[in-house]
Parts: structure tokens; sequence; C-alpha cells
């Protein structure tokens, strides 16, 4: 493996994330390549759990940890940079793991991605590793996300491939976490980041796409059976139509899967945890006027004291669409979309743009219903 090294930036010291995966590796060689003083951190957070089964792409977590780390040590070792592992099982199990389970029994849909950045990858694996001596000045991630700085303030902006962007994943990060951090593929596209892993005959060049939460997805392992109940599936007038397999399977705008027999298509449109029951109904049932967020990060202004015209993300895989946010009472915002929109689940994350700035974000706390 051959670098072309710039001028040394002065020693700057920067750990780098590594998972195993292309876009950390890479990462790391474009930071090399620059002449930083890089070391490689990797997290450990499965804590072997016996009902998980690796097959196919691995999961964050799930017993793939173990090769991943492999993966992670080896690419360390052909970059010629000291590599660390931190023990994080007890606080992924307490805020992440724990997290989603309350959440799911709650009936809310919770996002664990936005709470690992935060808490975790951004958080205890950093204090971890300033506690065991490992001295650094920035942390940097395979993420695709830009930073920039003006006045004084880190604005947190979408990467270039806009098909890869991750903000809506980071949006919950502090101005301290920002100030000492790096994107290095914030300005590549992924068909750009594979050709120089080929290049540099990276064994990551050819790996699986994308990580699921769970290995396999398969969430439900994480719950006890008396954590999971079977109950009723009702229509909006509480008409029996069936029974689920428990509140854990469903979500927000769910059609298959139900197992229920219908003239028509039917959609989730309500989780009534109190009852142990999941309530259906028509399409037109799941569209949203808007929403009410609460935990609020802002990122890009002080507070939130008057309305903007922002574009607005409510789940992942959800194009942002423009609305208008208005400051609603303490710690809370409220999202008028200028058209309605379907499947507003709570427990999910709400993002506010300002054209590819991240405004800041908040988690939905209801839909507020068109009719």
């Amino acid at each position: 493996m051959r670098f072309k090294m710039i001028t040394s930036r002065n020693k700057i010291k920067i750990a780098v994330g590594l998972s195993g995966g292309v876009d950390s590796s890479v990462a790391a060689v474009l930071l090399k390549e620059k002449g930083y003083d890089l070391i490689g951190v990797t997290m450990e957070i499965f804590d072997g759990c016996g009902e998980l089964k690796e097959i196919g792409r691995h999961g964050c977590y799930g017993p793939g940890e173990t090769e991943d780390v492999e993966t992670a040590a080896r690419i360390c070792k052909r970059l010629d940079i000291p590599y660390y592992t931190f023990d994080l099982k007890e606080a992924y199990r307490k805020h992440v793991i724990g997290y989603f389970k309350r959440e799911y029994l709650l009936g809310r849909t919770p996002n664990p991605c936005v709470v690992c950045n935060q808490r975790i990858k951004f958080g205890f694996l950093l204090k971890k590793a300033i506690e065991k001596g490992v001295d650094f000045q920035f942390f940097a991630t395979g993420h695709y996300a830009k930073l920039t700085k003006t006045g004084g303030r880190f604005l947190l902006k979408k990467a270039e491939d806009r098909s890869k962007d991750q903000t809506y994943f980071l949006y919950r990060l502090t101005r301290k976490q920002l100030s000492r951090t790096l994107f290095p593929l914030g300005e590549y596209t992924k068909a750009k980041v594979r050709k120089i892993a080929r290049s540099m005959e990276l064994e990551t060049a050819y790996g699986a796409e994308s990580q699921d939460f769970v290995a396999r997805n398969d969430y439900a392992v994480l719950f006890n059976e008396e954590e999971v109940k079977s109950g009723d599936i009702v229509d909006e007038n509480l008409n029996l139509l069936g029974r689920h397999r428990g509140i854990i399977h469903y979500t927000i705008g769910q059609r298959r899967g139900l197992g229920i027999a219908s003239d028509r298509p039917l959609y989730v449109t309500k989780i009534d945890t109190e009852n142990n029951r999941i309530v259906v109904g028509d399409r037109e049932n799941l569209f949203s006027k808007g929403l009410i967020a609460k935990d609020l990060n802002l990122v890009a202004i002080d507070r939130l004291d008057r309305q903007h015209k922002i574009g607005a993300k409510i789940r992942l895989n959800h194009q942002e669409i423009p609305a208008t946010l208005f400051p609603h009472g303490n710690d809370r915002a409220k999202i008028l979309f200028n058209t309605p929109q379907m499947s507003v689940a709570p427990g999910q994350s709400a993002v506010f743009y300002r054209g590819d700035t991240v405004l800041g974000g908040g988690i939905i706390e209801r839909a507020l219903r068109s009719n």
C-alpha cells in the first residue's frame, strides 16, 4: 500500500471510529494521506445475546462484531496506526437497548441509531478512550455529512452524496461534540469511496452496503415472553378483526404482516398500549397536517423563538418536505406541513433543515390529524 503523503498537519492527533466497514476504513485512508497522526478506535457493544444468529450481513448489535473488530484491526495494521477497542456493552445495553425496548413497549417507534450516535459513539466511546490515556484532539467517522464553521458556530450540513446523507442520524450531536468532529467522506460519493477502497486493495471494498440495528433485523429477541403479549386487532370502531403477535411487531402505517382478512387495504393507525391492541383503518386515516416534537436539539440556531420555513424529514427514508416550524411551549416545536403526510410515528425523529443546513430536530410526540 502506498500513500501520497503531504506535509504533516502539526501532528494533529485524530481518533478514527472504525466499524470494520468500507466507509470508516476509507475515512482513515483519506486522513492518513493528509498526514494526520491517527489512532483507530472501535466500541464493543455485543453482550452475547444467545438468541441472535448472524446470517448474511452483520448487524451493529450481534455476534458478527468479532469479525468486524478483526477486520478493523487488520486495516489499522496496514495503515500502521495504533488500534484500541473499548468495552461499552453495559452502556449500550442501558442507553440503547433499554431505550429501544421502552419505546416499543410504550407503542412508539424508536430510532436507536440516533441515540447511539449521541450517547455511545460520540459520547461514551470518547470518554472511555480518554480515561484509558488515548491522546487525540479530534474524532473522525465514516458518516456521510459535512461540517462548516461560521462565526464561531459549527454547522451540520448534508453530504455531497444526498442519497447517502446521514445528517438525520446525527442531528442530536451537541455543539461541543461537533466542534471536535471530522467527517472525511462529506465531499465524496459512495461510488468514489468504493473506488478508493478498491484502488487501495482494502478488504472492506466489497463489503455489504449497510448494517441493520440488530443481526437479521430480528429485534424481537431483545424482549422476553412477558413483554410480548398477543392481543386484539380492531378497527377504529373497535370491531374485532383478529389477533396480533405483540405490539413490538407493529408501527404506524404498517400494512403488511397484519394477518387479517379484509376486502380493502388496512393500515395500523394507532397502537393502544393501555389495552394491548392494534387499531387499523383506511389509508386516508394516516394523514397528518403536522406534528408536535419534544426534546429539541438546536444546532444552527440558539433558540426557537419565531417561526421558520423549513424542510422537514420525519423518518430516515422520508423525502424532505416543505413545512413551517413554530415554537410550542417548553422544549417543544410544532411543524405544519405544506401538504399532509402519511404515517407520522411517535418516537421517530423530526429533523429540520434550511437548505442543506440542519437547524435542529426533536422526537415526535404526536401527530396532528388532518381531519
